[in-house]
């Protein structure tokens, strides 16, 4: 795996952090102010709009203690947008072979930063936060895993219940950039809408994890944020969006996006190549795919000490998840086993 040279690897920096600028500038107009809100002994930014038919519009911006925030904040008079210099840098970052997204891929995620999502602290998760992890680690990453036909998206129940926001309708987002996009009645609750789709079958799914009973699997849960869709519940998807990192999508200007950290989701592409059933099998094999890619991709660039650690944390988890852990290495390379084997006998995991 090749590493991209410094000078592409500070670029993809400067324009994560372009991206999220612009991203302030269009979601917080000049004329409204920031406030601080305690809520439930922490807290958090909010941003009230000026008065507009009698009365302000509050916004959630993020918690307090979120450093890259609180900059933004007390910036907020200083930051300017200058987006021809964003396009220059995404074409010559996709120039040296970083991946990008098809433009629907790209136009649907690009609609839903725009319409709060992200704002919101909802988590971009599958092949397309794969698709950023190059960029992220500095490498080259093979195309075969790259490719999908849905955009996976998450956000914790407890968040979507908690900031007192939420997106425009769903469905009319979507709309906006296909007319075919059409809601998916849940399988277990008919009433509820987790996954929207177009003519072409490509799939927009929301999830949330599932950290209660085993009734909740699978069933759908409303999230007040997310516009009118509701979430599926997962086991493990608490593991993966904890603590996530900000990236950018190579698509038109950049869309600056969040996506798990890519030591968490290299373990967790493991239990979810255990647990997915017997019709699965090619996207089982995706899923050790991008294991092993992000396994060797961060051995590479002396992040060893970051995949140990979500190692050890997915492992302490419970029997369950140690079980899972093993039965995805068990389909994965001898390289790679040994890779796992090795920090654990050498107690780093």
């Amino acid at each position: 795996m090749q590493e991209i040279d410094l000078q592409f690897r500070t670029m993809f920096a400067d324009l994560v952090q372009q991206s999220l600028d612009d991203r302030f500038l269009s979601d917080f107009p000049p004329d409204g102010n920031f406030v601080r809100v305690a809520v439930k002994d922490k807290f958090y930014w909010y941003y009230d709009s000026s008065m507009r038919a009698g009365a302000r519009k509050r916004l959630y911006v993020g918690p307090a203690d979120d450093l890259s925030i609180a900059r933004r904040v007390e910036e907020f008079a200083k930051l300017k947008s200058d987006a021809q210099l964003r396009r220059s840098l995404v074409n010559a970052l996709r120039r040296i072979g970083l991946p990008a997204p098809d433009r629907l891929l790209g136009d649907v995620v690009e609609a839903l930063a725009n319409a709060g999502f992200f704002r919101l602290r909802g988590v971009l998760v599958g092949t397309a936060a794969f698709q950023t992890y190059a960029g992220m680690l500095g490498v080259r990453f093979p195309r075969a895993p790259m490719q999908t036909g849905d955009a996976d998206l998450s956000q914790f129940h407890s968040i979507a219940v908690a900031v007192g926001d939420s997106m425009p309708p769903m469905l009319g987002v979507l709309k906006a950039i296909d007319a075919t996009f059409e809601e998916t009645p849940d399988a277990a609750d008919s009433r509820k809408t987790t996954k929207f789709a177009n003519a072409s079958k490509f799939a927009v799914e929301f999830l949330t994890p599932n950290r209660s009973s085993d009734d909740y699997q699978g069933k759908p849960a409303r999230m007040p944020t997310l516009g009118g869709a509701s979430a599926t519940p997962l086991r493990f998807l608490d593991f993966l969006i904890h603590e996530p990192q900000r990236s950018v999508l190579l698509h038109k200007y950049g869309v600056g996006v969040t996506v798990p950290a890519p030591e968490r989701y290299a373990v967790h592409k493991l239990i979810v190549a255990a647990e997915r059933g017997g019709q699965d099998a090619a996207k089982r094999l995706k899923d050790v795919a991008q294991c092993e890619m992000l396994v060797d991709a961060m051995i590479q660039v002396r992040m060893k000490e970051l995949l140990a650690d979500a190692l050890r944390e997915a492992s302490a988890r419970g029997p369950a998840w140690g079980a899972a852990i093993e039965r995805g290495l068990s389909m994965a390379s001898t390289q790679t086993r040994a890779i796992f084997a090795d920090l654990r006998s050498t107690g780093v995991a």
